[in-house]
């Protein structure tokens, strides 16, 4: 398999941009504005240069290339720490009990709380794949190869990781939680709130949304159905967060009502299971060793790929495919983790 994930440069805007009119919408991360992508693709620049081993306000872009035809063909994302410069809010789920002793009977009520519990997180981001891509088993190494990266950086990141998953959208790129919530107090659709929140952050919601909880049961059916569930397209990633230990706790996203998947960054299972070690050989590319994601580099020089891996005494014998791809040869440390 011929695709590698790097670091993003600046000569990828143009096919950022191309990736970001594809997802349709509701990716705060990738939004279809090339000054914005710029803005982006310059900090991350900035983060893969700074030369400090420490937790900053960082965003980290990386590129899924297929090196036989050099397209680009998927991006991911890492925040080291949200809500350092502008808060970052979320809706709490939480319920009330009360006990009426007249009608002896007890409620129990649902509210959503506006708060900022997730500030100071890392997350995990941005991500897209091409949809002629989505069946060839590289969503994983998209999606993983961050975590690998997060274990070789361990003092850039916080204890706890996100990831936001995208919530239900239907056909006309509207979603029923903004429409049956946020959105009546906004003269805007949730496209344009989204793609102002791409742009500029949003301070806007906590500047004119109500600061007191809201009962879920004066929301409309519509939008409580979809509070906490992604994107029917989103599925496969709630999926796999769940497979690394990420779990759902009850913040949902202020705009689409998606939900906030969290795990203790040294519990993520990539990052617990992940190995270094020397390649000791390269073997043939049929070699019917077990399939890693593999990785090698720091900061700028980070790339990660798929490839055959067993344990040899000393070492790794590796794949020549995947030493390719990544420029190692015998003698040279790399990382390992079960695909």
């Amino acid at each position: 398999m011929s695709f590698l994930l790097r670091t993003a440069r600046e000569k990828d805007l143009d096919a950022l941009y191309r990736m970001a009119k594809g997802t349709g919408g509701g990716f705060t991360n990738l939004p279809p504005d090339k000054p914005t992508l710029q803005e982006k693709l310059h900090r991350a620049a900035m983060a893969f240069a700074r030369p400090e081993d420490t937790l900053n306000n960082d965003l980290f872009v990386f590129i899924l290339e297929d090196t036989e035809t050099g397209k680009v063909r998927g991006t991911c994302q890492i925040m080291s720490q949200v809500g350092t410069e502008l808060p970052f809010y979320s809706y709490r789920i939480g319920r009330i009990t009360q006990h009426s002793k007249e009608l002896d009977r007890t409620f129990r009520a649902e509210m959503l709380t506006l708060c900022t519990d997730l500030d100071g997180s890392s997350e995990v981001g941005g991500l897209y794949l091409d949809p002629t891509e989505r069946s060839s088993g590289v969503g994983k190494l998209l999606a993983r190869s961050r975590y690998l990266f997060i274990r070789a950086h361990r003092a850039r990141f916080a204890d706890r990781t996100l990831a936001e998953l995208r919530g239900a959208i239907d056909d006309a790129g509207n979603s029923p939680f903004w429409d049956g919530l946020a959105g009546r107090f906004f003269d805007m659709s949730f496209r344009d709130a989204d793609e102002f929140n791409a742009r500029h952050g949003n301070q806007f919601i906590a500047d004119l949304m109500p600061k007191h909880p809201i009962y879920t049961a004066l929301l409309s059916e519509g939008a409580r159905q979809v509070m906490g569930q992604p994107h029917y397209s989103g599925r496969p990633a709630m999926r796999m967060l769940e497979n690394e230990g990420f779990k759902f706790q009850n913040y949902i996203d202020i705009f689409d009502g998606g939900p906030s998947m969290m795990a203790d960054t040294d519990r993520i299972r990539t990052v617990r299971e992940a190995k270094d070690a020397t390649v000791t050989a390269l073997v043939s590319a049929e070699d019917d060793s077990p399939t890693h994601i593999v990785s090698c580099g720091r900061l700028a020089d980070f790339r990660a790929c798929l490839g055959h891996a067993r344990e040899t005494e000393g070492g790794v014998a590796l794949d020549e495919q995947a030493a390719g791809l990544l420029g190692v040869s015998a003698g040279d440390i790399i990382t390992y983790a079960p695909a």
